[in-house]
């Protein structure tokens, strides 16, 4: 079985990101934080490795105690939304064009969402508690 391969780029260029074996879905954060990080929702795609041609413009911002956000030092596109506590990693959809027409798995932090964000389609919208939950019971701590 070969890997699938996404790659994808800040509005810039200057840095290059592939993806092996992305997910087939995106999903969409209406946190606070996300918001304010790239001005709307934040849409998360995961995959099981990354690589950056260059990481000489790739930078990293601590947003809170359990994560990290990268972003280009060049142009400030954000480019990942590191979850410190798993490891996991997922990367802004929209930095890829072979992203633009998969679908919405779930919407989480529904409770911040901007009135002015469309949240059409037929999928799971979980408040930030229930995210909470959802984390904790997987026996995540947010101390």
């Amino acid at each position: 079985m070969s890997e699938k391969v996404l790659s994808g780029h800040c509005l810039c260029g200057a840095i290059e990101v592939t993806l092996t074996n992305p997910k087939d879905h995106v999903e969409i954060c209406h946190c606070d934080m996300c918001r304010r990080s790239g001005g709307a929702f934040y849409g998360a795609l995961e995959a099981e490795g990354f690589a950056y041609a260059s990481e000489e413009f790739v930078g990293v911002y601590r947003s809170s105690e359990w994560a990290e956000r990268g972003f280009c030092k060049q142009c400030g596109s954000s480019l990942f939304y590191h979850f410190m506590p798993t490891g996991s990693r997922s990367f802004a959809a929209g930095l890829f064009d072979g992203a633009n027409g998969l679908p919405v798995s779930r919407e989480i932090f529904v409770e911040e969402k901007s009135a002015w964000q469309a949240g059409d389609g037929n999928h799971p919208k979980m408040t930030g508690e229930e995210v909470i939950a959802e984390a904790k019971a997987a026996g995540f701590t947010f101390d």
